[in-house]
């Protein structure tokens, strides 16, 4: 060990220099990317979406280490994932003309920070916060998705109820729709649509029945076919359609989605 320290070290550290860095570009393009001012914003707000989602999800596990009486410590993951959406936002802006806005004056001439409160909050300080005011965008992904399985399970039970050899699971697929449908009270088509559904889902359900030691697969009469297939059609009709009364709930988003420049 003596002999060791006696012997001089094969290198010696050097000192950092700045001319020597190099820039790290695993995330850009290879070549240069021309983006309309249109085509920045749309980008900025999905990657707005995403940020606000990001954010929602570590507030509520926050609140979960407090509910714990424990002390709330944000993620590792959480602080990553944040400065690179902040990051990646900050590039698009990179694309507009000089002299290139502030991320903050950017937010508020497009109407971000009102739809994002959270995500403008974070930009500033650095801190997942919730809002004491719910924000108009929280309902949209709720309300879409319930407009989206709407659609799809009316598809579904349209395409089940003409080419399935068995109508076993029709009422429980029903009754799912059924369910879906009551999550948009007041408006006059669906309640129409519910109350068909109310008239004849008993019936429906006991002409399904089979007995135990049957071998027959239950299939329904061609007249509830029919009114199934009649049923369906018109929901793919007025949700694909999108008329106003079914989009109160984020109005705003897309005044502001149709206002991007």
């Amino acid at each position: 060990m003596a002999a060791v320290g006696r012997t001089e070290p094969l290198r010696e550290p050097c000192c950092y220099l700045r001319r020597f860095r190099v820039d790290i570009n695993v995330k850009k393009p290879l070549q240069p990317t021309h983006l309309s001012s249109e085509q920045i914003a749309v980008e900025i707000w999905s990657l707005c979406f995403q940020l606000d989602l990001l954010i929602r999800a570590e507030v509520h596990q926050l609140q979960e280490q407090l509910s714990e009486d424990k002390s709330p410590v944000e993620s590792e993951s959480f602080h990553t994932r944040g400065i690179d959406y902040v990051e990646r936002i900050k590039h698009y802006l990179e694309h507009l003309p000089d002299p290139v806005p502030q991320l903050e004056d950017y937010l508020d001439s497009q109407g971000l920070s009102t739809l994002f409160p959270r995500v403008e909050i974070y930009v500033i300080h650095g801190r997942p916060v919730d809002m004491l005011e719910r924000p108009t965008a929280d309902d949209y992904f709720s309300h879409i998705g319930k407009l989206n399985q709407l659609l799809v399970l009316s598809q579904q039970l349209e395409d089940d109820v003409q080419h399935l050899g068995s109508h076993k699971y029709i009422a429980h697929q029903l009754s799912v729709l059924y369910k879906v449908l009551n999550y948009f009270t007041g408006y006059i088509a669906f309640d129409v649509l519910k109350r068909d559904i109310e008239a004849n889902f008993k019936a429906l359900k006991s002409g399904l029945a089979v007995s135990e030691n049957s071998e027959q697969e239950p299939l329904l009469p061609c007249h509830y076919v029919n009114w199934i297939l009649s049923l369906t059609r018109s929901i793919i009709k007025i949700v694909s359609t999108l008329p106003e009364e079914l989009t109160e709930e984020f109005s705003l988003v897309m005044s502001i989605a149709a206002n991007l420049r």
